[in-house]
């Protein structure tokens, strides 16, 4: 069984390449629209979209299955599960892959008092994110504008201070410091975009944000973990042109996945990278699948 947990904002779809490439090669695969993404449930409470209770939504889909272990793959906010699943349900792991994000260790802070010091006036989006409705209605005023910024493709030839815009004080929102394309990006075609769109448009973005809401939350809960560590063997894949690499770092990823711990950059690659790359993430996760004891 291998398990495909998206980031944000995705869905499910996100995995499109990757499912039938497992399934071919003979594993069972579950790729569900997360808690508030989707076709899935959206609870109102933030406190709802814990780490706690995303890690749980994951036994639950095992459980549903008949599955006692899994390999977890996550890519953005969906590593954080992966990651975190290996420490919160150790005995249903087989192994662990994370896209994006690795592995880090817990801070010694809440990670919003850390930003708000490292940042200062700076602006800094998951700082953004943390007031109820503000980013909410900031990324559903236009759904297709907001996800033709968040996916991207060729830019603007003048636009070469994007990461200073990101990072400029000031009052615009989030979706208007993003780089504006001049086209879709090469990896996604008009129907795959339109798909998200119309996902988007139809259940806006809070339920994504939620989980954004919960980073000190979480900081808490993990305080004391059933695992210290992922001992199970364990996979980091990022491309050298996400932008994730600028503020998380992975030198401290084996004081967190201490078993066989393996990291792969591929070259070029941004963001979406299962999106992007999907030859090589598939090639990626066989090879990683067929060294374990399953």
């Amino acid at each position: 069984m291998v398990v495909l947990a998206h980031g944000f904002p995705e869905l499910a779809y996100s995995w499109r390449h990757q499912i039938p490439a497992l399934a071919d090669a003979g594993y069972r695969v579950l790729a569900p629209d997360q808690r508030g993404y989707g076709g899935s449930s959206k609870p109102d409470a933030i406190e709802d979209y814990n780490i706690v209770a995303l890690c749980d939504d994951v036994a639950g889909l095992l459980d549903d299955a008949g599955a006692d272990r899994a390999v977890i793959v996550g890519h953005d906010w969906g590593s954080m599960v992966a990651w975190n699943f290996g420490l919160l349900h150790p005995d249903r792991v087989s192994g662990v892959v994370g896209m994006s994000v690795p592995p880090v260790p817990r801070p010694q802070a809440p990670p919003t008092k850390i930003w708000r010091e490292l940042f200062g006036e700076n602006f800094f989006y998951i700082l953004y994110f943390q007031e109820p409705g503000v980013a909410d209605t900031d990324l559903s005023r236009d759904t297709k504008e907001t996800m033709l910024r968040v996916f991207g493709g060729p830019r603007q030839p003048d636009d070469t201070d994007a990461l200073a815009r990101m990072l400029a004080p000031g009052s615009q929102g989030w979706v208007e410091r993003l780089p504006e394309p001049t086209a879709l990006a090469d990896w996604i075609s008009e129907d795959e975009f339109d798909h998200y769109v119309a996902e988007f448009s139809r259940t806006g973005f809070t339920g994504g944000l939620n989980w954004y809401r919960n980073f000190d939350r979480n900081w808490e809960l993990t305080a004391t973990t059933p695992a210290a560590a992922v001992t199970v063997p364990s996979l980091f894949i990022t491309g050298s042109a996400d932008p994730v690499r600028h503020f998380t770092r992975s030198d401290r990823a084996t004081e967190v996945a201490k078993g066989d711990y393996q990291e792969l950059v591929i070259d070029g690659a941004g963001h979406w990278i299962q999106q992007e790359r999907p030859d090589e993430v598939n090639e990626a996760l066989l090879t990683f699948l067929s060294r374990l004891e399953l």
